[in-house]
């Protein structure tokens, strides 16, 4: 299965107020290696140093410290392009969390954004 499939797969699987979720990613062919990490620059994918996955990636749904959704698969169809095979496993997830914002000193239109982002 596509990168980019099975990443749709594994959001498609979570709750709808998920929030976060981690994933391990392992390519199949190691000589590709250099060329994988190079496009996963885009999502700030962590290498692994010892381990048999190669890429630890954090995916954010919404807000937060990590890479959005969309650009996670888009970035993992651009791998699906260049004929880089690999696997998945998605390893953590949360949701229900809330955004805690500082919101003083911001001006109305800023509540108001933010209030709407939370209320999707």
């Amino acid at each position: 299965m596509p990168l980019a499939e099975d990443f749709q797969r594994v959001v498609d699987s979570l709750p709808p107020d998920w929030t976060f979720v981690e994933l391990d990613l392992r390519i199949a062919d190691q000589d590709r290696y250099v060329e994988t990490a190079t496009l996963l620059t885009q999502i700030n994918a962590m290498p692994y140093s010892k381990a048999e996955w190669q890429w630890l990636l954090r995916v954010a749904n919404g807000f937060g410290h990590a890479a959005a959704a969309p650009t996670v698969r888009g970035t993992l169809a651009l791998l699906d392009d260049e004929g880089i095979a690999g696997e998945l496993v998605a390893r953590d997830a949360r949701s229900g969390r809330s955004e805690v914002t500082q919101m003083w000193g911001r001006p109305e239109s800023v509540r108001e954004e933010l209030r709407d982002r939370r209320n999707q």
